[in-house]
C-alpha cells in the first residue's frame, strides 16, 4: 500500500469471506513461521499471507543468531548462564528504560524457543563462541551452520512444510475487518490481477514487522537516523502498527530502532561487528576516530551519518579478517571485493584516499591498545588485542535494519490497549511489537529482534490455538 494511505479497519458485514481458518498470520518472515508452527502443533489450522513473491521478510537479512541464556547448546559448551543474567545486561544496555518483567520474560523464552526449534523443527542451531557481542556477558548466541538469516529461513520453510502449512505469497493484506469490541473477523487481501479476496479468521497474529520501509514514519518518529542506509525490508510500511492503533491498541517505544555501523558502502553487505569486538576501529573522511565504537553497531550508525558525506572507514587486521571468515555474510563481503588490503600504514592511506591523519590516528590506538594512553572516547580497547600490520580496511556507511517499537504486547504476544487489557483476538510479534531496547537506537543488545520474533511468534501461535479451543 502506499505509504500516505492509511490501512482501513472495516465492519465484519464488509466482508464477503471465500473461507475461514482458525488461526491468520499476517506476515511469512521469522516470526510469522514460528507463530504458524506453534499454533499448528497446538493443534489449530493455521493459514499465513505474505505481501512478497517469496515469505522470506526482515530475517533473511539478518544473521539469523538467537541469544539463548542456559540451552543446552551453551551448557554442552560449558557456558554457565541464566536469564537473570541475560536480563540484567538487557536492563543495562537499555539504561534501565525497558520493562524489566518483560525482558527477563524474553530471556526465559530464549533456550525453549531456540530448543523447540532445534529439536522439534530440525533448525540446525548451534552456539557462536569465537567472539563475545557488546553488552552480553556470556556467549549466547545461537545461529544456523553458516549464520546467515537466509539459511535460519530454509529451515523454517522446510518445518512449514512438513507440517502442510499453507502460505499465500503476492497477497498484501489492505483492510482487516473487526467489530466495535475490536475483535477480529477477517482480512482482506488483493492478488496480482488486482481481485480482492476477504479470509475470515477465529484470530490473528501481526507478524508483518515495523515502519522502517517508511520515510513518512521515519521522518516524524525517527529523523536522526532518516538519512541512513536502509538495510531492511522494503515492506515495513507500519501496516501492523496503523491497525493495531485503530483497533484501539497501545504503542510504546516508537523511537527505538536497530542501526548498524557496518554495512559495506554502495555494497549492501553487513559487516561482522567482530572486527571492532576484536580491537579494529572507525574513522571518518578525515582519517579521524569519532565515537567509541565498541558500545555497539546500534548506536554507531547514528554517529557514521552524522560524519562529512555520511562514511566512514574501519580498519582492523589480519588476525580478524580470518577469525570472521566463519559467516558468511564476510564471505560475501570478500567476494564483493569490499575488503582493502594494506601491508603498512603508507598503503593503508592509500588505499583509503584518507589524509596522513590516518596515521597518526592508528598510532594512537596502537598506544591506547597497549595501555600507554586512556581513550578519549571512553573505550576500552583491553577486550581485543593491538592491530598489527598488515591491515584491511572496509568503507561503510551508517544503515537501519528495523525498527523496534510498536505494539504493547503481553506476556502471551495478545496486543494491549492502553489500560492493560488485551483486544480479543489480536496477537503480534517481532517487529510488529514492542521490543525489548528501550526508546532508542542505543538499546539494542545484538539478536534482540529475532529473539522477540521467534519467542514471541511461537507464544502467540500456542495462546491463539488456546484461546480458539477454549472458545469452541
Amino acid at each position: 500500500m502506499p505509504e500516505n494511505v492509511t490501512s482501513a479497519i472495516l465492519p465484519p458485514d464488509a466482508a464477503n469471506f471465500s473461507g475461514s481458518v482458525p488461526v491468520l498470520v499476517i506476515g511469512g518472515g521469522g516470526c510469522g513461521l514460528t507463530a504458524a508452527l506453534s499454533a499448528r502443533e497446538s493443534g489449530a489450522e493455521v493459514l499465513v499471507l505474505e505481501r512478497d513473491a517469496s515469505a522470506l521478510g526482515t530475517t533473511s537479512m539478518s544473521t539469523g543468531l538467537i541469544p539463548a541464556p542456559g540451552s543446552r547448546f551453551q551448557k554442552a559448551k560449558g557456558v554457565d548462564d541464566t536469564p537473570e543474567i541475560f536480563a540484567a545486561d538487557i536492563m543495562k544496555k537499555t539504561r534501565g528504560q525497558t520493562d524489566p518483567d518483560m525482558a527477563l520474560h524474553m530471556a526465559r523464552e530464549g533456550a525453549p524457543t531456540v530448543e523447540w526449534l532445534a529439536d522439534v523443527h530440525g533448525v540446525p542451531f548451534s552456539l557462536v563462541d569465537s567472539f563475545l557481542y557488546p553488552g552480553h556477558a556470556r556467549m549466547r548466541m545461537h545461529g544456523t551452520p553458516n549464520r546467515t538469516g537466509s539459511e535460519l529461513m530454509g529451515a523454517l520453510h522446510q518445518a512449514a512444510e512438513r507440517l502442510s502449512i499453507d502460505i499465500i505469497t503476492d497477497a498484501p493484506t489492505t483492510h482487516l475487518f473487526a467489530d466495535k469490541s475490536g475483535r477480529i473477523h477477517g482480512a482482506r487481501i488483493t492478488r496480482p490481477d488486482g481481485s480482492i479476496e476477504d479470509i475470515g479468521c477465529d484470530a490473528l497474529i501481526l507478524a508483518c514487522c515495523g515502519f522502517a520501509g517508511s520515510r513518512e514514519l521515519l521522518s516524524q518518529y525517527i529523523p536522526e537516523i532518516l538519512e541512513a542506509t536502509f538495510f531492511g525490508h522494503p515492506g515495513n510500511k507500519g501496516d501492523a502498527m496503523r491497525w493495531g492503533r485503530d483497533l484501539g491498541g497501545d504503542v510504546a517505544d516508537i523511537h527505538a530502532y536497530q542501526g548498524h555501523g557496518g554495512l559495506a558502502y554502495g555494497q549492501g553487505v553487513p559487516i561482522l561487528w567482530a572486527h571492532i569486538i576484536r580491537g579494529g576501529f572507525q574513522v571518518n573522511a578525515h582519517g579521524a576516530r569519532f565515537s567509541n565504537e565498541a558500545r555497539g553497531y546500534s548506536e554507531q550508525a547514528v554517529d557514521i551519518v552524522a560524519q562529512p558525506d555520511h562514511f566512514a572507514w574501519s580498519i582492523f587486521d589480519e588476525s580478524i579478517h580470518e577469525m570472521m571468515k566463519e559467516f558468511d555474510d564476510y564471505q560475501d563481503a570478500i567476494k564483493a571485493d569490499c575488503i582493502r588490503h594494506a601491508a603498512d600504514v603508507d598503503e593503508l592511506v592509500r588505499i583509503t584516499g584518507l589524509p596522513e591523519q590516518l596515521k597518526q590516528t592508528v598510532a594512537d590506538v596502537a598506544e591506547i591498545a597497549e595501555g600507554k594512553r586512556v581513550d578519549p572516547f571512553g573505550r576500552d580497547f583491553s577486550i581485543g588485542k593491538p592491530l598489527k600490520p598488515p591491515y584491511k580496511a572496509v568503507k561503510v556507511s551508517g544503515a537501519l535494519f528495523h525498527t523496534q517499537g510498536g505494539l504493547v504486547v503481553d506476556k502471551n504476544a495478545r496486543v494491549l490497549r492502553a489500560d492493560k487489557s488485551p483486544l480479543p483476538n489480536l496477537f503480534a510479534g517481532g517487529g510488529a511489537a514492542r521490543g525489548i531496547s528501550g526508546p532508542s537506537c542505543w538499546g539494542y543488545l545484538a539478536g534482540n529482534g529475532l529473539l522477540t520474533a521467534t519467542a514471541f511468534g511461537r507464544l502467540a501461535g500456542k495462546a491463539a490455538a488456546a484461546q480458539i479451543k477454549a472458545s469452541s
